[in-house]
């Protein structure tokens, strides 16, 4: 091994330890081999000298330079595993998308027809659990709908807020006995506005206050319709129920805060926010992932569960550099580094040129495109 400065380093060198930024974040693992691209990475945070393995320079440099696709971390996947058959991944994600569908229609039904009948609780667990079984090739950021019109809106808002939810279950670590009950909890949070005015509900302008009033007792119509639910428990009719209460106490319909709150009611609220803004609307266009999550932070600070809030930002977000990402510019670029303090402004390579995000704040990602 050998320590070189960042001028003599050349496509192809193997990088003998972790380059670290001055903050301590990891900005290029050991054993990577180095692209073009890297070395502007490395004068941008104004990274002096590297080691690598067998160094060497001059005529007795390494004349190897990697394509950018065979680069492991560019395309998303450890040094470790093998690089997966793109194919079987467009079918993985072609089936996740088939039985999302699927979900979204059993809910339809199931949702029209829960004034004058018993919920299909066994149908809908069944499906749930074979589209839960995609739940590894699903990131809240990155999913959309392959079909959608305005007027399942409230129908695909619930199976997403089933889906987060349940991964928000699992990466708070909580029992695997809750992660089903935390899905169904995001599946029917909203099913009390069934018994809503339905002018009202889609009313596209702004609501009188006894329009407001109505609009807010979807809560306790909800928890309502669930008490003779069977195979669901107390947390999912509390999650219809609380899902608009707000931690300092703000919230509806009975102003409850802190630990009043129950658990599943915290996860949904945020999960419920977040699909609520990244949802196309006939009234109002989709926002930036990444900004909702920006603003979910800011609502932590009395509103939302805090800790939860950031586990959907540090696990969402956790997309490998070279994801080809869509700027609110228009410009494509790829994620070249990420900042665990400030995971929703990445550090992205346009054309060459390094767009930071944390610093070039009138700029942020728009989506996720590959």
């Amino acid at each position: 091994m050998g320590l070189i400065t960042v001028s003599e380093a050349k496509p192809g060198f193997k990088l003998g330890s972790d380059v670290l930024t001055t903050r301590g974040n990891v900005l290029l693992p050991k054993g990577k081999v180095i692209l073009p691209k890297d070395i502007e990475v490395l004068k941008a945070f104004m990274i002096h000298k590297v080691e690598i393995e067998h160094a060497k320079t001059g005529a007795n440099a390494p004349t190897f330079i990697p394509n950018e696709t065979e680069d492991p971390i560019l395309n998303g996947k450890n040094a470790e595993r093998p690089v997966s058959d793109g194919g079987a991944a467009s079918t993985v994600q072609s089936s996740l998308q088939d039985e999302y569908e699927k979900m979204v229609n059993l809910t339809k039904s199931a949702f029209l027809a829960s004034i004058a009948a018993e919920l299909p609780i066994y149908e809908l667990r069944t499906q749930l659990e074979s589209l839960l079984g995609y739940i590894k090739q699903y990131n809240p950021l990155t999913f959309s709908p392959r079909n959608m019109m305005d007027h399942d809106y409230v129908y695909h808002q619930a199976v997403l807020s089933a889906m987060t939810s349940y991964q928000l279950a699992q990466w708070m670590d909580l029992p695997s006995k809750d992660w089903m009950q935390v899905a169904f909890a995001g599946l029917f949070h909203d099913i009390g506005n069934s018994k809503v005015d339905p002018q009202i509900l889609h009313k596209p302008t702004t609501l009188t206050s006894s329009e407001q009033e109505e609009i807010r007792q979807h809560t306790k119509y909800g928890y309502q319709l669930l008490k003779q639910a069977k195979a669901i428990n107390e947390g999912v009719r509390l999650a219809a129920l609380q899902h608009h209460e707000k931690v300092d106490g703000s919230g509806y319909p009975l102003q409850l805060s802190g630990s009043q709150i129950h658990v599943y009611a915290k996860i949904v609220a945020i999960a419920d926010i977040f699909h609520a803004m990244t949802l196309e609307k006939v009234y109002r266009k989709a926002q930036s992932p990444y900004l909702v999550l920006e603003q979910l932070q800011s609502e932590a600070f009395g509103k939302l569960d805090p800790a939860i809030v950031n586990v959907l930002v540090q696990r969402s977000t956790q997309i490998h550099n070279g994801v080809r990402v869509k700027l609110s510019n228009h410009q494509i670029g790829e994620i070249v580094f990420s900042d665990r303090d400030h995971p929703t402004r990445p550090m992205v390579s346009v054309e060459g040129n390094i767009i930071n995000l944390m610093q070039q704040r009138q700029l942020h990602i728009q989506e996720v495109i590959g």
